[in-house]
């Protein structure tokens, strides 16, 4: 069944801004369907031309891009509510991949109808807007990782973001989650070798500060954590949805 916009679970999550009724009813006009994709399949290709937008409406992925050498930069991680092919939508085509990290529920709309979305709605339009330079934003951030930040304040910044973004959409039980990304990927987001990162995170559990194995993430001092990565333990700002 596909999920209203007014009875979106989402919605109920302190992660996000609230709506007006004109609001849900605008965004409900924007909505053609639904999706389910299995984990490990592309949503998004990088060069493809993508006649959709999407938001997640749950599960979590990784965002992309191949080197001409296979070598591969994650360049975030995807969570629900975050909305995917924008950049496809303005400039034609994807600048990156999109890939799901298990089950992922899908909200799709009609980048066709793009357009008259900004005309006949301007308050969700400027929503568009700040989803875009919150993205932004955090790619100045990662980029400010992986060039000054050591190995252990780089995996310690991630797991800190990762942490506190699961916190806000009630995807932590206690201090723990589930975390369906393979170390692999928190290499590639952060430019260290595979064993480099398993070695600090090696190191992160011997000192019981935080654990990360078979899919699962334990954080016992997220203070602690938050040091370590020269970063806060403050939450995510509240962020519209589409």
């Amino acid at each position: 069944m596909v999920t209203k916009c007014e009875a979106c679970p989402l919605r109920r999550r302190g992660l996000f801004t609230a709506m007006s009724e004109e609001e849900i009813r605008q965004t409900q006009r924007f909505k053609v369907g639904e999706m389910m994709v299995e984990g490990g399949t592309p949503v998004l290709t990088e060069g493809a031309h993508s006649a959709q937008l999407f938001t997640v409406l749950s599960g979590l992925g990784i965002r992309y891009k191949m080197l001409e050498n296979g070598r591969r930069q994650v360049l975030n991680f995807v969570f629900p509510g975050d909305l995917l092919g924008l950049q496809a939508a303005v400039m034609g085509e994807m600048g990156h991949t999109v890939e799901a990290r298990g089950k992922m529920r899908l909200c799709v709309f009609d980048r066709a109808a793009l357009w008259d979305f900004f005309k006949s709605s301007p308050g969700r339009s400027f929503d568009l807007t700040w989803l875009a330079a919150t993205e932004e934003h955090f790619l100045g951030e990662a980029l400010t990782t992986v060039g000054q930040r050591n190995a252990e304040q780089a995996v310690a910044w991630a797991l800190v973001k990762v942490y506190l973004r699961a916190t806000q959409l009630d995807l932590t039980v206690s201090n723990t989650m589930t975390l369906p990304f393979k170390q692999q990927d928190l290499a590639d987001a952060l430019g260290l070798s595979l064993v480099h990162t398993n070695k600090t995170l090696a190191k992160l559990r011997e000192r019981q500060i935080a654990t990360w194995r078979d899919g699962t993430l334990t954080v016992n001092d997220l203070d602690l954590l938050a040091e370590l990565g020269l970063t806060t333990t403050q939450a995510p700002p509240r962020r519209p949805i589409m």
